[in-house]
């Protein structure tokens, strides 16, 4: 099976990449993020008519996950246990979507951006994750991928210059213990050992033509329980994607698992 995540940056905007980025490399399941619309307004005719189902949430135009797959797509969940939300009043994001894609759970996760350390969304931003773990810990007897964008860069070879990062988010202590508590709780990186760094990265800003003087950022991944990081067999980022009119600011990650 092949799994893949991508921050899309508005679905509406990209469907002509998605369609033909699933048959380049003959995804049977993709998770989204930032699809930036409301279920009823996703183009998914085209994506149906490929054979590909689909489950998604989102609320208005921020935001927005999905799963497309075409190897089954069960028990679908929108939010985890406990997930905060955000504002006054509060109200939900459409920030989390599971679904079981040929026996793996598979789970898209758009975690908050924080915007700056003591910003209130950076305290939203914890809390969410912290929630997530305490959620995810129930999850790893059983093959089950948490992927997605998660706006944190956990190393610092995940970043062109830390320096640059110095009083920003992504890179804050907090945030990173808060990664490493997923790995602590048995979710390994699965796409580190088969695309190794430094200067690979998944993220670059449209700001300076961040991308193509290669300043970017690590920050979407693949954390594989340990029933599913057993079967990883490869994994690549497809930086192409990144290039070119019309392309999203972030790059798919690609999984490739051994059918059981």
């Amino acid at each position: 099976m092949r799994l893949a995540t991508w921050n899309v940056n508005s679905l509406r905007s990209r469907i002509d990449r998605v369609e033909a980025f699933l048959q380049r490399h003959d995804v049977d399941v993709l998770a989204l993020q930032e699809t930036k619309a409301r279920e009823d307004q996703l183009p998914l005719m085209g994506l149906q008519a490929m054979g590909y189902d689909v489950a998604s949430a989102g609320y208005n135009q921020w935001n927005g996950v999905a799963i497309v797959s075409r190897v089954g797509l069960d028990d679908v969940q929108v939010g985890f246990p406990g997930m905060p939300g955000w504002g006054d009043p509060t109200e939900a994001e459409a920030r989390a979507i599971g679904a079981t894609c040929g026996g793996v759970r598979v789970w898209s996760l758009y975690v908050p951006n924080g915007r700056k350390p003591g910003d209130p969304h950076y305290v939203y931003k914890l809390d969410w994750l912290a929630w997530l773990r305490d959620a995810a810990r129930d999850w790893t007897g059983a093959p089950t991928a948490l992927v997605g964008d998660w706006n944190i860069a956990p190393q610092d070879d995940d970043v062109f210059d830390m320096a640059a990062f110095a009083k920003d988010t992504h890179v804050t202590p907090p945030e990173r213990a808060a990664f490493a508590g997923f790995v602590e709780d048995g979710y390994a990186d699965v796409v580190r050992p088969h695309a190794p760094g430094p200067e690979v990265y998944t993220y670059w800003d449209y700001y300076r033509q961040r991308f193509e003087r290669n300043r970017g950022m690590r920050i979407d991944f693949v954390l594989g329980s340990p029933g599913f990081a057993e079967r990883v067999t490869g994994a690549f980022i497809d930086r192409d994607e990144r290039a070119g009119a019309g392309a999203s600011d972030h790059a798919p990650v690609v999984v490739d698992l051994e059918d059981r």
